[in-house]
């Protein structure tokens, strides 16, 4: 298995792979700063980067993926803090579509972190199946007029669970959910960018309390790195996206999804 100590490698090979790099820890860094609030699946991308990076898949490294969506949640905190505080009617719909991915987190906390994040079949599945997802519910034109309210949230939240299976995309999970119940596209995606806020830095949490003390002072650095990089890159990415989605569908990145499943499907069949 790719990662893993093979007799026939050389023993100096093994310990490249078997640790994380800074250099790697950027390039990770990098990836999950794009890829966390397009509808293109961060969680995808990093077990693909990590496959071709060679890094083994250990305890240190599925946490390091969690840790370094708190990163990407600053730059939501630095750019949306202001926001939040003062329209404080934004609160009771992100607390009632928190709720449901809260839930569904902490039950299968344990199957996520130990089988679902080294699963390439299921993103690849998924990564393909909700490329098409994308593109229908931007073919179908739901009339944007509604408002967004707690209850219409709570079914936000109910879509935003399914992103536990990993190539989903929490992002596309709770866009798709937002335009199912006639929300305009900016609103969708900028409520996304907001509930990412709560459920991230739940997810990161419980992870940091599970792990705390069982890291060394070297993977302690290469948090810290990765976070860093995921919070600027990710900064810059929320302004790009906004820009984009004012002339632009997401049918372009339901086709991207669907062409990356394909690579995924050729390099790990």
């Amino acid at each position: 298995m790719d990662g893993y100590y093979s007799p026939s490698l050389p023993k100096s090979t093994f310990a490249m792979i078997r640790y994380m790099s800074s250099f790697q820890a950027i390039v990770l860094s990098i990836i999950e700063g794009i890829t966390e609030f397009l509808p293109v699946s961060s969680t995808g991308h990093l077990i693909l980067a990590s496959k071709l990076l060679h890094i083994q898949p250990t305890e240190f490294t599925k946490s390091f993926e969690i840790f370094i969506q708190l990163g990407a949640i600053m730059a939501v905190a630095t750019l949306y803090g202001r926001v939040l505080l003062i329209n404080r009617k934004l609160w009771l719909p992100l607390i009632s579509a928190f709720i449901p991915t809260a839930i569904v987190g902490f039950t299968f906390y344990p199957l996520i972190k130990t089988y679902l994040l080294e699963s390439t079949t299921i993103t690849t599945i998924s990564l393909f199946v909700g490329g098409f997802v994308l593109i229908f519910f931007e073919r179908i034109g739901f009339k944007k007029d509604k408002t967004l309210t707690w209850q219409n949230a709570i079914i936000i939240g109910l879509c935003q669970s399914v992103s536990i299976i990993p190539g989903v995309s929490r992002a596309a999970a709770t866009i798709v959910g937002g335009l199912a119940i006639g929300l305009p596209r900016k609103e969708a995606v900028e409520f996304s960018f907001l509930l990412a806020l709560p459920t991230m830095a739940a997810a990161s949490g419980l992870d940091l309390i599970k792990s705390a003390g069982n890291f060394t002072q070297s993977e302690l650095w290469i948090l810290v790195v990765g976070f860093i990089g995921a919070w600027v890159v990710a900064h810059v990415t929320i302004k790009a996206f906004l820009r984009f989605i004012k002339t632009n569908t997401f049918t372009s990145f339901g086709v991207y999804r669907i062409l990356l499943a394909l690579i995924f499907w050729l390099l790990y069949r």
